[in-house]
């Protein structure tokens, strides 16, 4: 079968694979739809040569696992896993969630890896009603989930973009404060942060004491440099914690699939297009010339 893989420097390639020998807890999934996140391009070319690339997909079941786990034959699913960008895969069953009729596939595809940043950096914080959430970088990918989802927890959402015409990117923004940059933004209790640098260091200053950050990107190409005694707060302790936990996702993803049938939740596509494609879709992502998520057809020719 066909897979994109990791080629010579940071590109990716076509390549002829092994066909996927799922294990007793593994379905085999004909893949339909595939997303690109910044960090599948940014970190390409650290991988060896032939690596098969990708992490989030939506298809349908071949075969089921044989111990009798996950969804059976036929089933719309989306998935998360390494080596998703390819015709076909196996995933571990805690690792698929059944895609709802109401949500189309390619969707569905553009869900996982944001989706479950978002939720989960979330439910780490641990936003309360009336609390104040600050998400930067809130009209990419991650960001925009996390204002939905902070939303919905009863917290007041500041939503923070790099430029105004940014913000018409934001789903219903009558409901969340949205800010430029940081500047005369109010102590927060909570920060997701999405930017990294400079970003990362004033987010910081704005916390509140006892207040949480999770640092879960970092599109900044520059570094972040405290100042002397910064991290230091009287009062209670603040915390700064990085997050990438995607382990055993199927639960998380099925909830954020049913917000997505319902309404509660949208995903935003910028650009959709064919696999062999993946050159242009990775100048649009790494130059931010495409807002929103890219999504590619599996089997399309560019």
């Amino acid at each position: 079968m066909r897979a994109l893989v990791a080629g010579p420097g940071a590109e990716g390639r076509f390549a002829e694979v092994p066909e996927p020998v799922p294990g007793p807890g593994q379905a085999l999934v004909e893949i339909h739809h595939v997303s690109v996140n910044f960090s599948d391009l940014r970190h390409m070319g650290r991988l060896p040569q032939g690596t098969m690339l990708g992490y989030d997909a939506a298809g349908v079941v071949l075969r089921a696992a044989e111990d009798g786990t996950g969804p059976g034959v036929g089933a719309r699913v989306a998935a998360f896993g390494a080596g998703a960008w390819a015709e076909r895969a196996a995933f571990d069953t805690d690792s698929i969630a059944v895609v709802p009729e109401q949500v189309d596939l390619v969707r569905a595809a553009a869900l996982p890896m944001t989706g479950l940043t978002a939720l989960r950096s979330l439910r780490a914080a641990g936003p309360a009603p009336g609390s104040r959430v600050l998400v930067t970088g809130a009209s990419g990918a991650v960001g925009r989930l996390a204002v939905q989802l902070a939303r919905r927890s009863g917290a007041h959402v500041i939503a923070s973009v790099s430029r105004p015409e940014r913000a018409h990117l934001l789903p219903d923004t009558a409901t969340v404060e949205v800010v430029v940059g940081l500047d005369g933004v109010e102590p927060v209790d909570i920060v997701i942060e999405t930017v990294g640098g400079p970003t990362l260091v004033t987010a910081w200053s704005l916390l509140k004491p006892g207040g949480n950050l999770q640092s879960i990107g970092w599109a900044s190409e520059q570094s972040a440099t405290f100042p002397p005694n910064s991290t230091f707060s009287l009062g209670p302790a603040k915390s700064l914690n990085s997050f990438g936990d995607v382990a055993a996702p199927a639960a998380d993803l099925a909830q954020l699939l049913a917000l997505m049938a319902t309404g509660e939740l949208s995903v935003e596509i910028g650009r959709h297009g064919p696999w062999g494609d993946l050159e242009g879709a990775k100048a649009a992502q790494l130059d931010r010339s495409v807002a929103g998520k890219i999504t590619l057809e599996v089997g399309q020719a560019a």
